[in-house]
């Protein structure tokens, strides 16, 4: 049985993710600042309250991992040291640990806003330069530079999944693009655990006919997406994108200045 930390697994993903992922043979170490209620007579899930700023900590909830499945991070712009604490230092905190307890495979939440500034009418694949469309897209660029070091220098297998738009149902049209289902997500994680590989970039994307993403390196490890936002592209509420900078580019309303606010002054 494979021992599997998960780092924010209070978070909707985190849900999404150890909620499929129980009953198929895996044994689950949950982490987050936030409680998960319910868990206490669960034999096959454990629970542990911890900040990943904690690197001592850290790495006492690493002894006896097979595999780090990591999402803790702040998911949107907010002040720039709130950003680079957590989502920078902490993934650091994340690798160091895993490489100090001997940990064979981390699973890297990186984000699709890390390539946001392509144009919508190019495809692009896994080894285009990051065109980060956000502060936080940034954050997620440094996050894959340390997933690269630490399965180069330190022999550490590492999946970073550009992770398009979780949501149950495509609600806006650059969805359509974008989506990725929560089976889709699930099927993901589990090739991403069980596959082979040293360092793989692979993009979290259900089989969109309008993907802007070429996923080929996805197929390496088996992932075969089941669901397509094509089947919602008649449904009237779909949201448009309304700013002209979200029109053009792949990050959608993330690339907008408006939207990301001044570095200094965003709360």
């Amino acid at each position: 049985m494979k021992k599997i930390l998960i780092t924010g697994a209070a978070g909707n993903v985190g849900k999404v993710i150890w909620q499929s992922l129980k009953g198929r043979g895996f044994s689950l170490r949950l982490a987050d600042i936030i409680n998960i209620d319910g868990l206490d007579n669960d034999k096959d899930v454990e629970f542990i309250h911890m900040d990943i700023l904690d690197l001592e900590k850290l790495q006492k909830a690493m002894q006896g991992i097979d595999c780090v499945i990591h999402l803790a991070a702040i998911p949107r712009d907010v002040a720039w040291d709130k950003l680079e604490a957590i989502n920078i230092h902490g993934t650091y905190n994340i690798f160091e640990a895993a490489r100090k307890q001997k940990v064979k495979r981390v699973i890297f939440a990186s984000t699709n806003q890390v390539i946001g500034f392509y144009r919508n009418d190019r495809i692009i694949d896994n080894e285009v330069y990051p065109r980060p469309a956000s502060f936080y897209g940034v954050t997620k660029v440094c996050g894959e530079a340390l997933a690269r070091l630490y399965s180069d220098k330190y022999g550490i297998e590492v999946a970073c999944l550009r992770i398009g738009s979780l949501e149950e149902r495509p609600t806006e049209m650059r969805h359509l693009s974008t989506w990725l289902s929560y089976r889709d997500l699930v099927q993901l994680v589990v090739k991403c655990i069980e596959g082979k590989y040293h360092f793989i970039i692979i993009y979290g994307v259900s089989a969109n006919t309008r993907s802007h993403w070429n996923n080929a390196a996805a197929k390496k490890i088996g992932y075969l997406p089941e669901d397509n936002a094509e089947m919602y592209a008649g449904d009237l509420s779909l949201k448009e994108v309304r700013n002209e900078i979200g029109k053009q580019f792949q990050g959608g309303q993330f690339c907008s200045a408006d939207f990301c606010g001044d570095s200094a002054t965003i709360d």
